[in-house]
């Protein structure tokens, strides 16, 4: 009767593995090996600590193997754990430095606590390996829409089970106003998956830009395959959104593909999102022509773009203000998102009283640097004349050829111009000589006098300390702040230099520091391939 026994606690052993394996979804070996570190822990609990002990389960029988393993040694330290060369020799001949001997164990009877043990063991073990597969089997699958059905919701958060694995979306990742309870049915976008102490977590969101990109690709066959990319989306999740797209294919269009026969594409996502208002917009490289078409319905007037500063200003009619501002900035907010520019708004009304503010400023600085009188300062800034410096270095049949100026008058006022700019060099120059900036700055590519003294000012007086400014601090930078963008004005924002400009000033002042070195230049290739040096006949 014993070996019977024997042998259907055995299988039995297997079908557990085999159920286990099934059930979590993961190897059979990884259960079986769970199993061997058990019976291990139990083994040297019986039998000492201190012993190696290895067990082995057959996979085919279930036969269980328990062997004491010896290290092969030349003089023993741990009698439990080695054994001598010349003992070993006795068991293998062919037994060297470094091997082991196995000496078998007889079988093992688990007591209660033992029991417990190997299973604490083993379920820790499977946990692991059940963690491990959710994690790899879900980490590449970031961006992807899942369908699951809610296990429970804690504090507003709703954990989702997905089949194989449990996912969390967020309170501040649902869709406001939305509201699911066990058992309802969730459809959410994967935007991370971590490892994590307790287990693998993903997390999922409805509120995502993307989740409303990849349910139209669900709903629209062409952008499925290709024909029409999505360029951007923007989403004030629940409220509003907007979705930029084009075509490569000229015969199609794009807007009208998504929107789909009676709308029924763009409907089916506005209802997975709960009535969220959708606007499908046409890309265009240019972004004037990207940026009006944003901030539809709102008619624009005109467009004014900083490519520098990524900024755009734009002008509509005065009764359009409040549809191109939308509820609460909503409007406005969304087209900054999609396009990735700020928008200023201003009305026509507003533009014209800047354009004149900025007419009397232009004509009053002509008045004093000129020293002119007002007609005159007021006929050059009408000409589109900025500053004393265009003034001085136009050709003086420009001049001359302005409504009620003769060559004389030109002349005069170019004598004047030029004497203004000598005598505020001269004052540039004692300014940045006693804030103690040095001559080796004035060397570096672009630098004028006026930027020496805005150093100074800043306390840069050496090309290290140019070296050691970033290109934002020099020119300004913009961060959007709860929901507004904030311009930070740098240290050279009231002169006339780009943003290039200012980066390659920077990179050769650290160059001239010695902080980085040029990349020589490239020779000209031969025929076979191979860089060949220039030479000259003599």
């Amino acid at each position: 009767m014993a070996p019977a026994a024997v042998s259907a606690n055995r299988l039995e052993l297997l079908q557990i593995a085999d159920a286990v394996a099934r059930e979590k979804a993961i190897d059979k070996e990884i259960v079986l090996s769970a199993m061997e570190e058990a019976i291990q822990r139990a083994a040297r609990s019986r039998y000492g600590a201190e012993n190696e002990i290895a067990a082995q389960i057959d996979p085919k029988s279930g036969e269980i193997t328990l062997n004491r393993l010896l290290e092969v040694v030349e003089n023993v330290d741990e009698e439990a754990r080695q054994i001598s060369l010349s003992e070993a020799l006795v068991r293998n001949p062919a037994a060297q430095v470094g091997d082991f001997i196995a000496e078998p164990l007889p079988p093992l009877d688990f007591g209660r606590i033992a029991a417990q043990n190997a299973k604490q063991v083993i379920v820790q073990k499977v946990r692991d390996a059940e963690r491990d597969r959710q994690f790899e089997e879900y980490k590449d699958r970031v961006s992807e829409i899942v369908n699951g059905v809610v296990k429970r919701v804690e504090y507003g958060n709703v954990v989702v089970d997905l089949g194989r694995a449990e996912g969390i979306v967020r309170r501040d990742e649902l869709l406001p106003r939305e509201s699911f309870r066990y058992g309802d049915r969730i459809r959410a976008f994967i935007y991370d998956v971590r490892r994590e102490q307790r287990g693998p977590q993903i997390f999922l969101s409805r509120t995502h830009p993307q989740f409303m990109a990849q349910l139209f690709a669900q709903e629209v066959p062409e952008i499925y395959d290709g024909i029409i990319e999505l360029k951007s989306v923007a989403r004030d999740p629940g409220s509003r959104a907007k979705i930029a797209v084009i075509s490569s294919d000229p015969s199609i269009d794009p807007v009208g593909a998504c929107v789909g026969m009676r709308g029924s594409r763009v409907q089916a996502v506005v209802n997975e999102l709960q009535g969220e208002k959708i606007d499908i917009i046409s890309w265009s490289p240019d972004a004037a022509t990207f940026i009006v078409n944003a901030l539809a319905p709102a008619e624009v007037a005109k467009v004014v773009l900083d490519e520098d500063a990524q900024r755009i200003e734009v002008v509509v009619p005065d009764e359009q203000l409040s549809l191109a501002i939308g509820r609460r900035g909503q409007n406005v907010r969304l087209a900054s998102q999609l396009s990735g520019w700020d928008i200023d708004i201003l009305t026509e009304a507003e533009e014209s009283e800047r354009r004149q503010k900025e007419f009397a400023e232009r004509s009053a600085t002509f008045m004093e640097e000129l020293n002119v009188d007002e007609m005159i300062g007021q006929l050059l800034a009408s000409e589109g004349f900025v500053n004393a410096e265009e003034v001085a270095y136009v050709v003086p049949e420009e001049i001359a050829s302005i409504a009620g100026l003769d060559e004389d008058t030109a002349g005069e006022i170019q004598r004047r111009a030029v004497e203004f700019l000598e005598r505020r060099e001269t004052e540039l120059q004692a300014e940045r000589t006693k804030l103690g900036v040095e001559d080796a700055v004035g060397e570096l590519p672009g630098v004028t006098t006026a930027i020496m003294a805005a150093f100074g000012q800043d306390k840069a007086k050496t090309v290290e300390d140019v070296a050691g400014y970033a290109t934002d601090e020099l020119v300004g930078w913009s961060e959007r702040t709860e929901g507004e963008t904030v311009w930070h004005t740098g240290i050279l924002s009231n002169l006339d230099i780009s943003r290039q400009e200012a980066e390659n000033l920077v990179m050769a002042a650290r160059l001239a520091a010695g902080w980085i070195e040029e990349e020589p230049a490239e020779l000209p290739e031969g025929e076979d391939g191979e860089a060949v040096e220039e030479t000259s006949e003599a």
